[in-house]
């Protein structure tokens, strides 16, 4: 046998490093998660991981109530709740289901996952941390009125709104009260992290700037009618909707740093013709900002100056958010598809029939992609030559 000059045989060595690279190589192809309501903390509902080109139907999960929750994704499980107030885990290979939480009212949020944690809120005002791996209750907290604001994270707090006019940030590891902040009306949206703050609309019709670390406003900007949809930021500027027609640019750049408090700037205000509201949260590609409402019509507009680039309409309202996966935007409808249109021009790829509403919004992770229908069914979809 070889050896080498140390008198370790070398075929010994040779495996040793064979298997470090064999463990290198499945760490960095491990695939990306959707761990929040939007796919990550700026809520860009941009997916980390590829789909395939074609994509298939691989297993269909009942629920028995109907699904307006969005999924979050990780480590092989999919999770999400249903209006009937249950928490599901359901294993993303097969679609059985791994354990079921009883919360306390519907669950609309979607749950977010952060270091084996699952937290999310319900429609009698009580957050939830739960055990990703076991459903196990952690710790619960008690809010004045109704979530639906899903979480997002920042510095091992998770945050959220409430029905209650705050907006709450709280310990992932104990459920303690870091801060809140009282706005003027119900928070619907969920919150947006931009460089260290935390961005929220509300039913007052105000677009916030939070310091995340003690949450003081740092910056407001009024809009022209109440607020559902959820804020999304590219790096540079945020991107929202209200609940009218009207889909919004400002610019945070003087409230993110330290300093006095400043008014957001409005880099733009585009309003729609017709009479609409929109409730869907915007997708952020590149130089793109994807806007769906509830007239039914998807638009692509530029970031620089809100020019529309094309739209494409489905036949009845669309609450679900456009979540883009490379080059397609993949949203449903409540005329009962799931869409995957082209984000270049919008040009329709693909589309699945459903047969139920669809409110709930595309969750894409570990390379597939997990939507419920307001009949209580849950799909699953991934590569041809998947499990199924």
């Amino acid at each position: 046998m070889f050896r080498t000059s140390a008198g370790i045989p070398a075929l010994r060595i040779a495996l040793l490093c064979a298997a470090a690279l064999t463990c290198l190589a499945a760490d960095r192809e491990k695939p990306a998660p959707w761990p929040t309501f939007r796919g990550n903390a700026a809520q860009t509902g941009v997916a980390a991981c590829p789909l395939p080109d074609r994509l298939k139907l691989l297993w269909t999960c009942e629920a028995g109530a109907p699904i307006e929750s969005t999924a979050a994704i990780e480590d092989g499980v999919a999770y999400l709740g249903t209006m009937k107030g249950d928490l599901l885990a359901i294993n993303l290979a097969t679609g059985k289901l791994k354990w079921r939480y009883k919360a306390q009212g519907a669950i609309e949020a979607a749950p977010g996952i952060q270091d084996g944690k699952l937290f999310f809120g319900a429609g009698q005002g009580v957050f939830y941390a739960v055990s990703a791996a076991t459903g196990e209750k952690l710790w619960t907290f008690e809010a004045s009125g109704q979530i639906v604001s899903s979480a997002n994270f920042t510095g091992g707090n998770v945050l959220f709104g409430s029905y209650d006019h705050f907006l709450y940030c709280l310990s992932q590891e104990t459920g303690k009260v870091i801060w809140k902040f009282q706005s003027d009306a119900e928070l619907h949206a969920s919150p947006c992290i931009a460089d260290g703050a935390v961005v929220i609309g509300g039913c007052d019709a105000q677009l916030r700037v939070i310091d995340a670390a003690g949450g003081a406003q740092r910056g407001i900007l009024g809009l022209s009618f109440n607020v559902a949809s959820s804020p999304a930021f590219d790096g540079k500027r945020i991107f929202v909707s209200a609940y009218d027609n009207h889909m919004f640019c400002a610019d945070p750049s003087g409230v993110l740093g330290p300093g006095e408090m400043h008014p957001l700037r409005k880099v733009w205000d585009v309003k729609v013709a017709e009479d609409m509201h929109f409730r869907a949260s915007p997708a952020l590609s590149g130089d793109r900002v994807i806007f769906a409402g509830q007239d039914g019509v998807v638009r692509c507009m530029t970031t620089a100056e809100g020019r529309e680039l094309w739209t494409f309409r489905a036949r009845d309202e669309i609450d679900s958010s456009p979540v883009i996966a490379g080059d397609r935007v993949f949203f449903g409808s409540n005329d009962g598809t799931l869409y995957a249109l082209k984000v270049a021009d919008g040009a329709k790829m693909w589309s699945f029939e459903a047969g139920a509403e669809i409110a709930a919004s595309p969750a894409i992770g570990e390379e597939r992609l997990v939507i419920g229908t307001r009949d209580g069914a849950v799909y699953c979809f991934g590569p041809a030559g998947g499990a199924g």
